[in-house]
């Protein structure tokens, strides 16, 4: 979910008034990803990096996130998407930790659409953390495998990713679920994410059915 600052700079807005622009863009694209059958969906809502922005952005972004959880995330629960987030907790204050969790709580049962909230995260920081799990665990570096170390990931009953979509024209995946997205077909698109809705997802899905995935095999003749 990248541009919204950016989106922000171009309609005169504050930065707070981009980033409440873009949880209207999720709740467009969760609801156009319903419409499409989709039944997963995960989204980059806070980098491992983005502490380091000024400290009145993340406050904003923390209280974005309250302000969600209290209000985009349970009317999309009456649609049948159960929330779950996905990173690192040790940094999260203890309230915003509790509504994270409860919001979790509340819609376990539900099961049109799974939305994976990225907060805190970082791929190479799943990775480290996965390899200290194995290390925690004692598990024998000969005994160390793919199932092993996808085990103890933060989610490992997160499928993965089949399609990764990037907004805002920049091209990388910005450490995002480096292990999940590894065979991801991928799509880049200009759209800033408050921009971004049920068109710009239906594009991306087309494209990525129009593309033969190999998983690094021979394409067959």
């Amino acid at each position: 979910m990248d541009g919204s600052g950016r989106w922000a700079a171009r309609n005169g807005v504050s930065v707070a008034d981009g980033h409440r622009a873009g949880t209207r863009a999720l709740r467009r694209t969760v609801e156009a990803a319903i419409d499409l059958g989709i039944e997963a969906l995960a989204v980059y809502a806070f980098s491992t990096e983005n502490w380091t922005r000024p400290p009145d952005e993340v406050a904003d972004l923390l209280e974005l996130l309250s302000e969600t959880i209290d209000g985009e995330l349970p009317d999309l629960a009456k649609q049948g998407v159960r929330t779950r987030f996905v990173g690192r907790r040790d940094r999260v204050e203890g309230w915003l930790d509790a509504k994270m969790r409860a919001l979790e709580e509340e819609t376990a049962h539900l099961e049109t659409l799974q939305l994976w909230i990225a907060f805190d995260y970082g791929g190479r920081a799943e990775l480290v953390d996965a390899a200290r799990r194995l290390v925690a665990d004692g598990v024998r570096a000969e005994d160390v495998d793919e199932e092993a170390l996808a085990d103890r990931l933060y989610a490992p009953e997160l499928a993965e990713i089949d399609l990764l979509v990037r907004t805002s024209g920049e091209l990388r995946i910005s450490n995002f679920m480096l292990w999940e997205a590894a065979y991801a077909e991928l799509v880049f698109t200009e759209t800033l994410w408050p921009d971004f809705g049920e068109a710009e997802l239906r594009s991306a899905v087309e494209a990525y059915a129009a593309r033969q995935r190999r998983f690094g095999a021979r394409a067959a003749r």
